[in-house]
């Protein structure tokens, strides 16, 4: 005798059912009090206020007597690529190679359309191509870029590992 096959189908799925293992219990709520453990908020990279322009000045002028490079990390807190960027180079490893490296100064771009005058003063006129954007100066020859054709090359740094970007940087590096 032959059934219908919806009978044969339906006896198929319930006896899939029936062989499936049971739901999980839902996952515990969470409450705000549960991260109370976290004692300040993490910081925001950019000074949104600060005059930019006096910022690479005063970097620039460390550098010079420190005979190092000027990192320049253009970005924004609403970023979580320049975010990123910035917790990584506040690991111990990247923060003691930075030290020997770079003096470095952060700059807020805001919406891409704020403090442009600071990519300006190394050729970059056109809008940037994303951030954060990250000049490479060298301030023993004056105003010369090292890394213009590289500016946008960390604006995925969230896909990048510490190393990868220790490497990045490194090439610079004299």
């Amino acid at each position: 005798m032959t059934r219908p096959l919806t009978a044969v189908l339906a006896a198929a799925a319930l006896a899939g059912l029936a062989a499936a293992p049971a739901f999980a219990a839902p996952p515990p709520k969470v409450s705000i009090g549960d991260y109370a453990q976290l004692k300040t908020p993490l910081p925001y990279p950019y000074d949104e206020k600060a005059d930019a322009s006096a910022a690479v000045d005063r970097a620039i002028a460390r550098a010079k007597a420190t005979h190092k490079l000027v990192l320049i990390d253009m970005g924004g807190n609403w970023c979580g690529d320049c975010r990123i960027l910035a917790a990584t180079l506040e690991l111990p490893e990247m923060k003691a190679f930075m030290a020997r490296h770079y003096e470095m100064v952060s700059v807020d771009v805001g919406r891409m359309d704020k403090n442009l005058q600071v990519p300006a003063r190394y050729g970059i006129t056109e809008r940037l191509e994303g951030v954060p954007a990250v000049l490479i100066v060298d301030p023993q020859t004056g105003r010369q870029l090292v890394s213009k054709a590289q500016v946008a090359d960390l604006a995925d740094a969230r896909h990048m590992t510490p190393q990868d970007l220790a490497n990045w940087l490194a090439k610079y590096t004299r």
